[in-house]
């Protein structure tokens, strides 16, 4: 018998911020595969890929904040030929109220959850365009 080796889909997810991204890789089941924070420099965008690429066949890149925090890695993603899609983040007020200490955690799987299920927008914002809505 004969094995053939496979490479799984992965889909990424990150969680922006002013000095740090967490990037989270998930199964097409949506299992978490791992979490892991990167630099907001372009040798953090390179360590983040080359991360999420570890773990299979890396097909779209969920990103919160396109247009703000993840202008530069969304850029950086695209021009790898990798499908960036922006995730609008959860919502506020409920994150709020749910003062725990695994809400951060909720928030890094968010991003590549919502892509495995299809929900999100279809392309990062640009200047001109509008965000879709998300979970």
């Amino acid at each position: 018998m004969t094995m053939v080796e496979t490479t799984r889909p992965v889909t990424g997810g990150v969680d922006t911020h002013l000095d740090v991204h967490v990037a989270a890789a998930v199964d097409a089941s949506g299992g978490v595969l791992g979490v892991q924070p990167f630099a907001t420099t372009t040798a953090g965008f390179v360590e983040l890929h080359a991360w999420l690429e570890t773990f299979g066949s890396l097909e779209r890149v969920g990103v919160e904040g396109t247009g703000a925090y993840g202008a530069g890695l969304a850029r950086y993603l695209r021009s790898r030929d990798l499908e960036v899609i922006e995730v609008d983040r959860p919502n506020r007020q409920l994150r709020r109220r749910a003062a725990s200490p695994t809400r951060s955690t909720r928030s890094k799987r968010h991003a590549p959850r919502c892509r495995v299920a299809r929900r999100g927008s279809p392309r990062p914002r640009t200047a001109t365009s509008k965000r879709s809505g998300c979970c």
